[in-house]
């Protein structure tokens, strides 16, 4: 019943995967040790890869930064008490979010219509 403690950050996940995430994280810290974050971010990670496609990547601690590039869709950054979890889908092929995103858009539209 953890998941209900849940505080979501940022997300642009559907609402059914974003309680899915908050689901399997509840359950992780039922399983786990809350220290054992590489456990958790795996257990997340190989549970989402099975229900979702490969290329999931999970990041659990108590403080870290990430900028990262992911699909559309598959973004989601929330805390479970005193953890944040960081669960996303890149790889080759990820669409570029952000304003990096969106200045490598234009970068790429520029030298397409320059050519």
């Amino acid at each position: 019943m953890l998941e209900s403690q849940a505080v979501i950050g940022d997300t642009d996940m559907l609402q059914a995967m974003q309680r899915e995430a908050l689901r399997l994280a509840g359950k992780a810290l039922d399983d786990f040790e809350a220290v054992d974050s590489t456990e958790i971010a795996r257990f997340i990670k190989t549970e989402f890869d099975r229900s979702h496609g490969p290329g999931w990547q999970c990041i659990v601690g108590t403080d870290f930064g990430s900028f990262v590039t992911h699909h559309s869709g598959c973004f989601i950054y929330f805390g479970i008490g005193n953890l944040a979890i960081l669960l996303f889908k890149g790889g080759a092929g990820a669409v570029p979010q952000g304003d990096a995103g969106e200045k490598a858009r234009l970068t790429a539209l520029k030298a397409a219509v320059e050519a």
